[in-house]
């Protein structure tokens, strides 16, 4: 067995259609722009799996959101998958034959089920890397489900919702290998803040999971598969599904209600899911197999601890530590908790041992500084990487007043950034980087910018210019963000530094569709999709048109 974990480098971070959660009216929002229409390939990707078959398609993408995996996966041989049969009453060697010997979910013979069913034992490879990102963390899952009462199939949720990635999101907002939605998150006790996601942390999220479907489950009186379509699509839309079929005098199982398409597909790939590994060899499909051992162990650490200096305690590469605890955002972990870390089972009593002869105040790296002219306390957070309130905290400053000449101790990483690969400034840096067409362009957001108004300039869809820069379309854009933009061909060399403006142009008397497009340098046609106009209508003075122009290439327009 593996235990130093070098699999779970980089954790897994490939890209996956699969569903999230839609459990908050935020996510309205997402489908409040429209998206500009790009017609449906012939080919798609699940995974790192290329799909020719356009059915194939179909059925992957039918009605799915798209989980995005900001890092690249980290290419390891797979182990030989072996199918594991236990003899009865032997000793269960293989989690997965742990979980599914106690499976209770009836699989119905419904169409739905078969074709997730068939779409999975089609693309084995797919399935292989999924299992090989479980692997450290489906004892650990199995052991709570069993402690929880919950049904053994939800195990395999994360496949469904994540592709066990702890870093995917979703264009939803949703985040981590359960995927919470920010609300959701805090309500089952996932904290969230500028250090620390536990939407992200293996244990936050699964403790998480397992106490909303509890609670779902008892809402709708222990049918867990009508708690799995409110896991998905939220509560309050199947308890009114369920309301309109009792009026109508339908049945109120899941197979009979209303729901969003994304929810019918959902709950099939669970049960299709659950049914081929209950019956992998009569299915003939080679299951990889997760021994049934402890895999990592959950070490108490008291305060915060750079994660760098964490690593070398621990022997670890850093990379393979986050990945582990891919809840911390930053080089440290939060100073406000938790205070534990994931570490591989044969490597934590040495590091607990090691860790308790170090002063905490040598956990972090620090550095004195004298405060200059112009400094403050959000200055120096952001120019050392930290928050405004450590600083304060450390050095018992009683308000955010500094005075020249103060020397201020402030926490430090002790390596360079960008050797915290995982942490969230490196994630996003990754994905930006990622080379995905001919031109990237960086545009700094200003007052006033919107997802909408700049992928309407650049003539992308909001949801692929979120994607691009690790947030959902629904997100807040701050002025001085730099956002890229990836163009198939490459556009105007002043649009690298173009400045986008939204503005509102009230028509004079003389003015023409082309008279106004020549004036602020746009397409005739972008006016009037922009406004909703027909090309052969006189406008009127007085009208009052929406443009979205780079006033950098604007002309005279007095």
């Amino acid at each position: 067995m593996k235990t130093t974990l070098g699999l779970i480098a980089g954790m897994s971070m490939i890209t996956l259609l699969s569903g999230c959660q839609l459990t908050e009216s935020e996510v309205a929002a997402n489908n409040a722009a429209p998206e500009i229409n790009k017609p449906e390939p012939d080919t798609c990707e699940v995974g790192q799996t290329k799909i020719d078959d356009a059915q194939d398609c179909q059925v992957a993408k039918e009605g799915v959101i798209e989980v995005v995996h900001p890092v690249d996966d980290v290419d390891e041989a797979l182990e030989d998958a072996v199918s594991v049969d236990e003899p009865e009453n032997a000793e269960v060697n293989d989690v997965w034959t742990r979980l599914s010997n106690q499976f209770a979910l009836t699989i119905p013979d419904d169409e739905r089920v078969a074709l997730q069913r068939d779409w999975y034992l089609k693309h084995p490879q797919y399935m292989a890397r999924v299992v090989n990102r479980a692997r450290p963390f489906l004892y650990y899952i199995a052991d709570e489900l069993e402690q929880g009462g919950i049904p053994l199939e939800i195990a395999l949720l994360p496949i469904v919702e994540s592709a066990f990635d702890p870093f995917a999101y979703s264009h939803g907002r949703a985040a981590g290998m359960w995927q919470f939605i920010p609300g959701t998150g805090k309500r089952f006790g996932m904290r969230q803040s500028w250090w620390y996601d536990g939407r992200r942390d293996i244990v936050a999220s699964t403790q998480g999971a397992i106490a909303y479907l509890s609670y779902l489950n008892k809402m709708f009186d222990g049918d867990w598969l009508n708690a799995l379509a409110a896991y998905n699509s939220g509560e309050g839309r199947v308890l009114r599904a369920i309301k309109r079929n009792k009026k109508a005098g339908k049945k109120t199982d899941f197979w009979s209600l209303d729901l969003p398409s994304e929810t019918r597909a959902y709950v099939p790939k669970l049960l299709a899911l659950a049914d081929i590994l209950k019956h992998r060899d009569t299915y003939n499909f080679k299951w990889p197999a997760i021994e049934n051992v402890e895999v990592v162990s959950l070490v108490d650490i008291d305060s915060q601890i750079d994660l760098a200096f964490a690593a070398d305690l621990a022997d670890m590469d850093l990379e393979d530590l986050h990945a582990l605890n891919p809840g911390f955002n930053r080089w440290a972990t939060d100073p406000d908790g938790p205070h534990h870390l994931l570490l591989p089972v044969d490597k934590a009593k040495s590091f607990s041992q090691q860790l308790a002869s170090i002063d905490q105040q040598d956990r972090l790296n620090w550095v004195r500084h004298t405060v200059k002219r112009g400094d403050s306390l959000l200055k120096l957070a952001n120019q050392y990487h930290t928050t405004a309130g450590i600083i304060k905290k450390v050095n018992n400053l009683s308000s955010n007043m500094i005075r020249i000449g103060d020397a201020i101790m402030v926490p430090v990483a002790l390596k360079e950034l960008d050797s915290y690969s995982l942490s969230q400034d490196q994630r996003l840096a990754s994905l930006q980087n990622k080379t995905r067409s001919n031109t990237k362009i960086a545009y700094k957001v200003k007052s006033g910018d919107t997802l909408w108004d700049i992928a309407r300039f650049y003539k992308v869809s909001t949801r692929d210019l979120a994607k691009w820069n690790g947030m959902a379309p629904s997100d807040p854009l701050m002025p001085g963000k730099t956002l890229v933009v990836w163009q198939g061909k490459k556009k105007d060399a002043t649009a690298d530094t173009g400045v986008l403006r939204s503005l509102t142009y009230t028509v004079r008397s003389g003015d023409s569709l082309s008279r106004i497009a020549g004036k602020f340098n746009v397409k005739v046609s972008d006016i009037t999709s922009w406004n909703n106009l027909s090309s052969k209508k006189y406008l009127q003075p007085g009208q009052k048109l929406t443009l979205h122009v780079d006033v950098t290439r604007l002309k005279n327009v007095g």
